[in-house]
């Protein structure tokens, strides 16, 4: 199945930019292999970052940091996310963690990460074709009955 993608706006660019210089100031050296940096986009243009706490026990992602940084700051509505890797590996996609925590969250949200035809975005929504989506009220959701035979 194929997941529909779009091109790079120039607030997009400006949102990889900051992502990568949190994570070129912040990277845990030459053995930090697995610093990332995030940021995230509000829906008023704002931009809030963050970094992951790499422990080999678990940590928070740079994309949770980042969404707790903009929850934090009071935004709540937010339209597209990007997480770099140190040593200029670029963007990444979320990890299944938090693919479901954005879907859950944001499910309008936006994820920059590498396809087959570049760095370009897709819906979450997109990259959980499958997912049942949580909520505080509600619990886990029952799949759509529409997607099967």
């Amino acid at each position: 199945m194929p997941i529909p993608s779009r091109g790079l706006t120039e607030d997009d660019r400006k949102l990889i930019e900051l992502a990568r210089r949190i994570v070129d100031a912040n990277t845990d050296g030459d053995q930090g292999i697995h610093t990332m940096g995030a940021a995230v986009r509000a829906v008023d243009g704002s931009m809030y970052g963050g970094i992951n706490l790499y422990h080999f026990l678990g940590g928070p992602c740079a994309e949770l940091v980042a969404l707790g940084h903009a929850r934090a700051s009071g935004a709540r509505e937010l339209t597209t996310i990007v997480a770099v890797g140190n040593e200029g590996r670029g963007p990444v996609g979320p990890c299944g963690r938090d693919r479901q925590i954005l879907f859950d969250y944001h499910p309008g949200i936006r994820v920059i990460l590498p396809t087959e035809k570049g760095i370009r975005s897709v819906r979450i929504t997109d990259l959980m074709p499958l997912a049942a989506r949580w909520t505080v009220d509600e619990g886990t959701q029952e799949f759509d009955p529409s997607l099967f035979d």
